[in-house]
Protein backbone atom coordinates (compact mmCIF):
# COMPACT_ATOMS: atom_id res chain seq x y z
CA UNK A 1 0.00 0.00 0.00
CA UNK A 2 1.73 3.19 -1.01
CA UNK A 3 0.97 6.31 1.24
CA UNK A 4 0.14 9.57 0.05
CA UNK A 5 0.88 12.93 1.09
CA UNK A 6 -2.39 14.99 1.58
CA UNK A 7 -1.68 18.74 1.08
CA UNK A 8 -3.90 21.70 2.06
CA UNK A 9 -4.80 24.52 -0.09
CA UNK A 10 -1.82 26.16 -2.66
CA UNK A 11 -0.55 30.40 -1.58
CA UNK A 12 1.09 30.51 -4.33
CA UNK A 13 -1.04 32.42 -6.51
CA UNK A 14 -0.73 32.58 -10.30
CA UNK A 15 -3.33 35.36 -10.65
CA UNK A 16 -1.54 38.77 -11.30
CA UNK A 17 -2.85 41.25 -9.37
CA UNK A 18 -2.02 45.33 -10.21
CA UNK A 19 -1.97 47.29 -7.21
CA UNK A 20 -2.60 51.26 -6.97
CA UNK A 21 -1.81 53.46 -4.39
CA UNK A 22 -3.20 57.08 -4.24
CA UNK A 23 -2.00 60.25 -2.71
CA UNK A 24 -5.26 62.75 -3.27
CA UNK A 25 -3.80 66.12 -3.20
CA UNK A 26 -5.76 69.63 -3.67
CA UNK A 27 -3.98 70.03 -7.34
CA UNK A 28 -2.26 66.47 -8.09
CA UNK A 29 -2.55 62.84 -7.74
CA UNK A 30 0.46 61.09 -6.63
CA UNK A 31 0.09 57.71 -7.88
CA UNK A 32 2.15 54.62 -7.15
CA UNK A 33 1.96 51.04 -9.21
CA UNK A 34 3.21 47.73 -8.52
CA UNK A 35 2.34 43.69 -8.85
CA UNK A 36 4.08 42.68 -5.45
CA UNK A 37 6.94 43.22 -3.00
CA UNK A 38 10.21 43.66 -3.92
CA UNK A 39 9.50 45.11 -7.17
CA UNK A 40 10.27 49.07 -8.00
CA UNK A 41 7.02 51.04 -7.57
CA UNK A 42 5.85 53.24 -11.02
CA UNK A 43 5.22 56.30 -10.16
CA UNK A 44 3.16 58.74 -11.99
CA UNK A 45 1.18 62.23 -11.39
CA UNK A 46 -1.95 63.38 -13.03
CA UNK A 47 -4.46 66.61 -12.18
CA UNK A 48 -6.74 66.10 -9.34
CA UNK A 49 -9.94 65.16 -10.35
CA UNK A 50 -9.22 63.50 -13.58
CA UNK A 51 -10.72 60.25 -13.83
CA UNK A 52 -9.67 59.28 -17.34
CA UNK A 53 -5.90 60.28 -17.22
CA UNK A 54 -6.46 58.20 -14.19
CA UNK A 55 -8.01 54.91 -16.20
CA UNK A 56 -5.69 56.15 -19.06
CA UNK A 57 -2.41 55.44 -16.09
CA UNK A 58 -3.92 52.20 -14.81
CA UNK A 59 -3.95 50.80 -18.66
CA UNK A 60 -0.78 51.83 -18.99
CA UNK A 61 0.84 50.10 -15.83
CA UNK A 62 -0.83 47.11 -17.53
CA UNK A 63 1.05 46.96 -20.17
CA UNK A 64 4.23 48.29 -18.45
CA UNK A 65 4.39 45.15 -16.11
CA UNK A 66 2.61 42.88 -19.30
CA UNK A 67 0.21 42.45 -17.60
CA UNK A 68 -3.37 41.18 -19.75
CA UNK A 69 -6.60 43.68 -19.64
CA UNK A 70 -8.07 41.77 -17.55
CA UNK A 71 -5.93 41.79 -14.29
CA UNK A 72 -7.56 42.23 -11.22
CA UNK A 73 -6.47 45.58 -10.15
CA UNK A 74 -6.64 46.85 -6.12
CA UNK A 75 -6.42 50.13 -4.95
CA UNK A 76 -6.36 52.23 -2.11
CA UNK A 77 -6.22 55.88 -0.92
CA UNK A 78 -6.58 57.64 2.63
CA UNK A 79 -10.06 59.16 3.85
CA UNK A 80 -9.79 63.11 3.46
CA UNK A 81 -11.72 65.99 1.57
CA UNK A 82 -12.39 64.17 -1.66
CA UNK A 83 -14.91 61.64 0.36
CA UNK A 84 -15.91 58.34 -1.01
CA UNK A 85 -17.14 59.62 -4.69
CA UNK A 86 -13.99 58.69 -5.90
CA UNK A 87 -14.53 54.73 -4.28
CA UNK A 88 -17.72 54.50 -5.93
CA UNK A 89 -15.93 55.79 -9.39
CA UNK A 90 -13.62 52.96 -9.25
CA UNK A 91 -15.92 50.88 -7.82
CA UNK A 92 -18.04 51.06 -10.98
CA UNK A 93 -15.25 50.47 -13.72
CA UNK A 94 -13.91 47.36 -12.09
CA UNK A 95 -11.45 48.28 -9.45
CA UNK A 96 -11.72 46.76 -5.76
CA UNK A 97 -10.64 50.01 -3.57
CA UNK A 98 -10.72 50.36 -0.15
CA UNK A 99 -10.36 53.52 2.39
CA UNK A 100 -7.57 54.25 5.09
CA UNK A 101 -8.41 56.06 8.02
CA UNK A 102 -5.50 58.15 7.51
CA UNK A 103 -4.68 57.81 11.48
CA UNK A 104 -3.82 54.52 11.61
CA UNK A 105 -1.33 54.17 8.97
CA UNK A 106 2.01 53.30 10.91
CA UNK A 107 5.02 56.35 10.83
CA UNK A 108 8.60 56.86 11.64
CA UNK A 109 8.77 57.85 15.05
CA UNK A 110 11.80 60.09 14.68
CA UNK A 111 11.25 63.74 15.20
CA UNK A 112 12.04 64.95 11.70
CA UNK A 113 11.04 62.43 8.73
CA UNK A 114 11.01 63.23 5.25
CA UNK A 115 7.27 63.51 4.12
CA UNK A 116 6.24 64.08 0.78
CA UNK A 117 3.21 62.97 -1.71
CA UNK A 118 5.45 60.95 -3.54
CA UNK A 119 6.72 58.97 -0.10
CA UNK A 120 3.48 58.47 1.02
CA UNK A 121 2.35 57.48 -2.37
CA UNK A 122 5.07 54.52 -1.55
CA UNK A 123 3.75 53.55 1.72
CA UNK A 124 0.55 53.54 0.66
CA UNK A 125 1.75 50.67 -2.32
CA UNK A 126 3.66 48.49 0.25
CA UNK A 127 0.89 48.60 2.83
CA UNK A 128 -2.02 47.71 0.32
CA UNK A 129 0.25 44.96 -0.74
CA UNK A 130 1.08 43.44 2.84
CA UNK A 131 -2.86 44.17 3.69
CA UNK A 132 -3.47 41.69 0.47
CA UNK A 133 -1.11 38.85 2.03
CA UNK A 134 -3.09 38.53 5.15
CA UNK A 135 -2.01 41.47 7.65
CA UNK A 136 -5.14 42.72 7.89
CA UNK A 137 -4.55 44.83 10.89
CA UNK A 138 -1.76 46.57 9.33
CA UNK A 139 -3.93 49.88 9.18
CA UNK A 140 -7.78 50.54 9.91
CA UNK A 141 -10.62 50.43 6.55
CA UNK A 142 -13.28 53.06 6.49
CA UNK A 143 -16.73 51.21 6.22
CA UNK A 144 -18.27 53.43 2.92
CA UNK A 145 -22.30 54.33 3.18
CA UNK A 146 -24.04 54.05 0.24
CA UNK A 147 -24.99 57.48 -1.62
CA UNK A 148 -28.41 57.37 0.13
CA UNK A 149 -27.07 57.06 3.41
CA UNK A 150 -24.31 59.80 3.15
CA UNK A 151 -27.00 61.54 2.17
CA UNK A 152 -29.31 61.41 5.22
CA UNK A 153 -26.44 62.81 7.17
CA UNK A 154 -26.57 66.32 5.75
CA UNK A 155 -29.42 67.94 7.45
CA UNK A 156 -28.31 67.53 11.14
CA UNK A 157 -24.66 67.94 10.09
CA UNK A 158 -25.62 71.72 8.50
CA UNK A 159 -27.82 72.01 11.26
CA UNK A 160 -24.71 71.92 13.68
CA UNK A 161 -22.69 73.83 11.53
CA UNK A 162 -25.70 76.74 11.51
CA UNK A 163 -25.45 76.77 15.04
CA UNK A 164 -21.58 76.83 15.60
CA UNK A 165 -22.04 79.97 13.10
CA UNK A 166 -24.68 81.59 15.21
CA UNK A 167 -22.84 81.35 18.45
CA UNK A 168 -19.26 82.48 16.88
CA UNK A 169 -21.15 85.41 15.41
CA UNK A 170 -22.74 86.39 18.46
CA UNK A 171 -19.76 86.27 20.42
CA UNK A 172 -17.82 88.73 17.80
CA UNK A 173 -20.65 90.92 18.52
CA UNK A 174 -20.33 90.68 22.12
CA UNK A 175 -16.49 91.06 21.56
CA UNK A 176 -16.88 94.25 19.47
CA UNK A 177 -18.98 95.66 21.96
CA UNK A 178 -16.67 94.99 24.82
CA UNK A 179 -13.98 96.79 23.21
CA UNK A 180 -15.80 99.71 24.19
CA UNK A 181 -16.84 99.11 27.54
CA UNK A 182 -20.65 97.90 26.65
CA UNK A 183 -21.33 94.43 28.42
CA UNK A 184 -24.94 92.67 26.93
CA UNK A 185 -26.35 91.34 30.21
CA UNK A 186 -30.06 90.77 28.80
CA UNK A 187 -31.33 89.57 25.48
CA UNK A 188 -29.55 90.72 22.25
CA UNK A 189 -31.62 92.85 20.25
CA UNK A 190 -29.24 95.30 17.92
CA UNK A 191 -32.36 96.94 15.46
CA UNK A 192 -31.14 100.53 14.39
CA UNK A 193 -33.27 102.14 17.50
CA UNK A 194 -31.55 100.10 20.10
CA UNK A 195 -28.13 100.91 18.43
CA UNK A 196 -28.46 104.58 18.55
CA UNK A 197 -29.58 103.89 22.42
CA UNK A 198 -26.20 102.82 22.84
CA UNK A 199 -23.88 105.18 24.86
CA UNK A 200 -20.19 104.55 25.86
CA UNK A 201 -18.63 105.73 28.76
CA UNK A 202 -18.20 109.39 28.10
CA UNK A 203 -22.19 109.38 27.05
CA UNK A 204 -21.19 109.71 23.51
CA UNK A 205 -22.78 107.58 20.98
CA UNK A 206 -21.23 104.65 18.81
CA UNK A 207 -19.03 105.23 16.02
CA UNK A 208 -20.63 105.02 12.26
CA UNK A 209 -18.13 102.28 11.13
CA UNK A 210 -18.67 100.12 14.38
CA UNK A 211 -22.39 100.78 13.80
CA UNK A 212 -22.11 99.70 10.12
CA UNK A 213 -20.23 96.24 10.87
CA UNK A 214 -22.70 95.31 14.06
CA UNK A 215 -25.95 95.77 11.53
CA UNK A 216 -23.91 93.72 9.36
CA UNK A 217 -23.08 90.92 12.20
CA UNK A 218 -26.56 90.59 13.19
CA UNK A 219 -28.66 90.66 9.92
CA UNK A 220 -26.37 87.14 9.69
CA UNK A 221 -27.48 86.30 13.39
CA UNK A 222 -30.91 86.69 12.18
CA UNK A 223 -30.37 84.99 9.16
CA UNK A 224 -28.52 81.55 10.69
CA UNK A 225 -31.98 81.74 13.14
CA UNK A 226 -34.19 81.42 10.25
CA UNK A 227 -31.84 78.96 8.67
CA UNK A 228 -31.93 76.67 12.29
CA UNK A 229 -35.90 77.52 12.23
CA UNK A 230 -35.98 75.38 8.93
CA UNK A 231 -34.03 72.33 9.62
CA UNK A 232 -35.42 71.69 12.26
CA UNK A 233 -39.04 72.02 11.22
CA UNK A 234 -38.10 69.67 8.15
CA UNK A 235 -36.48 67.15 11.07
CA UNK A 236 -39.55 67.31 12.71
CA UNK A 237 -41.88 66.94 9.64
CA UNK A 238 -39.54 64.16 8.55
CA UNK A 239 -39.86 62.41 11.33
CA UNK A 240 -43.77 63.10 11.28
CA UNK A 241 -44.51 62.14 7.86
CA UNK A 242 -40.87 60.68 6.08
CA UNK A 243 -40.91 57.08 5.10
CA UNK A 244 -37.24 56.30 5.35
CA UNK A 245 -36.13 52.75 6.26
CA UNK A 246 -34.10 54.51 9.27
CA UNK A 247 -36.84 56.88 10.37
CA UNK A 248 -38.41 53.88 12.68
CA UNK A 249 -35.36 53.70 14.86
CA UNK A 250 -35.01 57.26 15.31
CA UNK A 251 -38.84 56.89 17.01
CA UNK A 252 -37.65 54.17 19.01
CA UNK A 253 -34.95 56.12 20.70
CA UNK A 254 -36.41 58.91 20.97
CA UNK A 255 -39.05 57.21 22.83
CA UNK A 256 -36.88 57.20 26.43
CA UNK A 257 -37.05 58.96 28.94
CA UNK A 258 -33.82 61.79 28.37
CA UNK A 259 -33.13 60.80 24.47
CA UNK A 260 -34.49 64.22 22.81
CA UNK A 261 -35.12 64.24 18.60
CA UNK A 262 -31.42 65.88 17.94
CA UNK A 263 -29.70 63.14 19.79
CA UNK A 264 -31.87 59.85 18.32
CA UNK A 265 -31.57 61.42 14.85
CA UNK A 266 -28.03 61.77 15.16
CA UNK A 267 -27.19 58.25 16.99
CA UNK A 268 -29.50 56.77 13.75
CA UNK A 269 -28.34 58.67 10.91
CA UNK A 270 -24.59 58.67 12.28
CA UNK A 271 -24.31 55.15 13.38
CA UNK A 272 -26.80 52.60 14.27
CA UNK A 273 -29.07 53.47 11.06
CA UNK A 274 -26.00 52.25 8.59
CA UNK A 275 -23.36 50.15 10.41
CA UNK A 276 -23.48 46.74 11.72
CA UNK A 277 -21.86 45.42 14.75
CA UNK A 278 -20.32 42.51 15.62
CA UNK A 279 -20.30 43.28 19.21
CA UNK A 280 -19.92 45.96 22.29
CA UNK A 281 -16.11 47.13 21.05
CA UNK A 282 -16.90 47.92 18.30
CA UNK A 283 -19.50 50.09 19.11
CA UNK A 284 -17.35 51.91 21.79
CA UNK A 285 -14.04 51.85 19.27
CA UNK A 286 -16.31 53.76 16.50
CA UNK A 287 -17.30 56.88 18.76
CA UNK A 288 -13.67 56.81 20.14
CA UNK A 289 -14.53 56.16 23.78
CA UNK A 290 -12.22 52.73 24.34
CA UNK A 291 -9.13 53.45 27.21
CA UNK A 292 -5.69 53.87 26.04
CA UNK A 293 -3.58 52.07 28.97
CA UNK A 294 0.03 52.95 28.60
CA UNK A 295 2.02 49.24 29.99
CA UNK A 296 5.62 49.30 29.59
CA UNK A 297 7.90 48.16 32.02
CA UNK A 298 7.40 49.89 35.36
CA UNK A 299 5.45 52.52 33.68
CA UNK A 300 2.06 52.30 34.04
CA UNK A 301 -0.94 54.74 33.35
CA UNK A 302 -4.04 55.97 31.61
CA UNK A 303 -4.15 57.92 28.47
CA UNK A 304 -7.51 58.68 28.42
CA UNK A 305 -9.94 57.71 25.45
CA UNK A 306 -8.89 57.08 21.90
CA UNK A 307 -10.83 59.92 20.11
CA UNK A 308 -10.32 58.08 17.20
CA UNK A 309 -14.17 57.60 16.04
CA UNK A 310 -16.92 59.52 15.14
CA UNK A 311 -16.61 62.82 16.46
CA UNK A 312 -20.76 64.03 15.52
CA UNK A 313 -21.78 60.84 17.70
CA UNK A 314 -19.32 61.30 20.67
CA UNK A 315 -20.36 64.73 21.54
CA UNK A 316 -23.79 63.70 21.21
CA UNK A 317 -23.25 60.24 23.32
CA UNK A 318 -21.64 63.09 25.80
CA UNK A 319 -24.58 65.34 26.21
CA UNK A 320 -26.99 62.29 26.12
CA UNK A 321 -25.26 61.15 29.17
CA UNK A 322 -25.73 64.38 31.38
CA UNK A 323 -29.68 64.07 30.38
CA UNK A 324 -29.64 60.67 31.55
CA UNK A 325 -28.35 61.02 34.52
CA UNK A 326 -31.13 63.80 34.97
CA UNK A 327 -33.89 61.80 33.52
CA UNK A 328 -33.32 57.99 34.55
CA UNK A 329 -32.21 58.03 37.68
CA UNK A 330 -33.26 54.55 38.73
CA UNK A 331 -31.80 52.92 35.73
CA UNK A 332 -28.71 50.53 36.08
CA UNK A 333 -26.53 52.42 34.92
CA UNK A 334 -27.41 55.94 36.39
CA UNK A 335 -26.76 53.95 39.90
CA UNK A 336 -24.02 52.57 38.89
CA UNK A 337 -22.43 56.16 38.08
CA UNK A 338 -23.40 57.46 41.42
CA UNK A 339 -22.12 54.48 43.06
CA UNK A 340 -18.35 54.76 41.61
CA UNK A 341 -17.96 58.52 40.70
CA UNK A 342 -20.45 60.95 42.38
CA UNK A 343 -18.50 61.43 45.32
CA UNK A 344 -15.34 62.46 43.70
CA UNK A 345 -14.74 65.70 42.63
CA UNK A 346 -14.77 67.01 39.48
CA UNK A 347 -12.23 65.55 37.53
CA UNK A 348 -13.37 62.21 38.46
CA UNK A 349 -16.79 62.85 37.00
CA UNK A 350 -15.46 64.26 33.78
CA UNK A 351 -13.81 60.74 33.94
CA UNK A 352 -17.02 59.13 34.94
CA UNK A 353 -19.70 60.96 32.39
CA UNK A 354 -17.18 59.24 29.48
CA UNK A 355 -17.22 55.89 31.11
CA UNK A 356 -21.25 56.33 31.35
CA UNK A 357 -21.63 57.65 27.90
CA UNK A 358 -19.57 54.36 26.76
CA UNK A 359 -22.23 51.89 28.32
CA UNK A 360 -25.32 54.27 27.27
CA UNK A 361 -24.34 53.93 23.00
CA UNK A 362 -24.08 50.06 24.07
CA UNK A 363 -27.14 49.51 25.74
CA UNK A 364 -28.75 52.27 22.84
CA UNK A 365 -27.64 49.58 20.75
CA UNK A 366 -28.64 46.34 22.17
CA UNK A 367 -32.08 48.41 22.22
CA UNK A 368 -32.12 49.08 18.87
CA UNK A 369 -30.90 45.92 17.60
CA UNK A 370 -32.45 43.23 19.76
CA UNK A 371 -35.25 45.84 21.69
CA UNK A 372 -33.62 44.80 24.91
CA UNK A 373 -34.86 47.96 27.44
CA UNK A 374 -31.81 49.13 29.58
CA UNK A 375 -32.35 47.87 32.45
CA UNK A 376 -34.38 50.35 34.99
CA UNK A 377 -34.70 52.90 32.11
CA UNK A 378 -38.12 54.71 32.08
CA UNK A 379 -40.12 55.02 28.96
CA UNK A 380 -41.75 58.56 27.66
CA UNK A 381 -45.84 59.33 28.24
CA UNK A 382 -48.15 59.74 25.29
CA UNK A 383 -48.05 63.41 26.04
CA UNK A 384 -44.08 63.40 25.77
CA UNK A 385 -43.49 61.54 22.49
CA UNK A 386 -41.88 63.93 19.85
Amino acid sequence: MTKKTTRSNQYTENQQILFVALELGATNWELGFSTGLGQKPRRRTIESGHTEALQAEIESAKKRFRLSQNTHVKSCYEAGRDGFWLHRYLTSVGVENIIVDSSSIEVNRRRRRAKTDKIDAGKLLLMLIRYHYGEEKIWSVVRVPSAEEEDRRQLHRELRAAKKEKTRTTNRIKGLLASQGIRITQGMNLEDKQLDAIRLWNGSSLGEGLKSRLRREWAHVLFLKKQVAELEATRRKEIKEGEKPDLGKIKQLANLQGIGPESSWVMVRELFGWRQFRNRREVASLIGVTPTPYDSGKTKHEQGISKAGNRHVRGIAIEMAWAWLRYQPESKITLWFKKRFAEGGPRARKVGIVALARRLVIELWRYLEWGVLPEGARLKTHAQQP
